[in-house]
């Protein structure tokens, strides 16, 4: 394995226990990748407590190639991204209770809008607070590679955002890097929690 490889390995391994540690990936949920390259990205496996993730739980993938063996369902989504924009270094996908809640509260005007608070500025290239930012939700379904087509021609070519969600079911999140990625996490549960609660529901 190259020396990028191993570095996006111990990459994914920081997302998922820094998820776990937060009780964001209850059960086996979520799931967690970094890129290697423009044509390669360390990804988790199928199943297990990524809470308790080891390198023997994350596969390395090609990011244009055909699914992998052991690739979780999810792992095209993760792809998608990493075609859709060369910046993106790192994707969490998470089922934090914020996120879950914020994605069926907010299903039917299709996305969750963030505005006017401190905390967006935890966002890359975010310098103020007196900006919007609009998260994106999917339908959910288990159809992922058709998912991920869909999320392929909603983002090309437009702006592309830090996350989106899935009604009922989650956030994917991304960054340049790792540290971008877990900030971000870190800023959209707090956004989400505190939009909830503006709204008179508990998280």
């Amino acid at each position: 394995m190259s020396a990028s490889a191993e570095q996006a390995v111990r990459d994914v391994l920081t997302l998922a226990h820094h998820a776990g540690s937060q009780g964001w990936i209850p059960a086996t949920s979520g799931n967690f990748s970094a890129r290697v390259d423009a044509e390669h990205a360390a990804v988790t496996a199928s199943g297990g407590d990524k809470a308790k993730l080891t390198s023997n739980g994350v596969i390395v993938v090609d990011i244009n190639g055909p699914p992998h063996p052991r690739a979780s369902a999810e792992a095209p989504l993760h792809l998608a991204l990493y075609r859709i924009s060369p910046d993106i270094g790192a994707v969490a996908h998470v089922h934090s209770m914020a996120a879950v809640l914020a994605s069926l509260h907010f299903q039917k005007t299709g996305q969750v809008t963030l505005q006017g608070l401190e905390l967006l500025k935890a966002f890359r290239g975010n310098t103020t607070h007196e900006t919007s930012l609009g998260v994106p939700i999917f339908d959910n379904t288990q159809d992922m590679d058709g998912l991920a087509v869909d999320v392929e021609k909603r983002f090309k070519g437009k702006p592309l955002g830090f996350g989106f969600l899935l009604a009922g079911h989650g956030l994917y999140a991304w960054g340049r890097d790792t540290a971008d990625t877990l900030r971000h996490l870190d800023a959209f549960d707090y956004l989400f929690t505190l939009t909830l609660k503006l709204k008179g529901i508990p998280v």
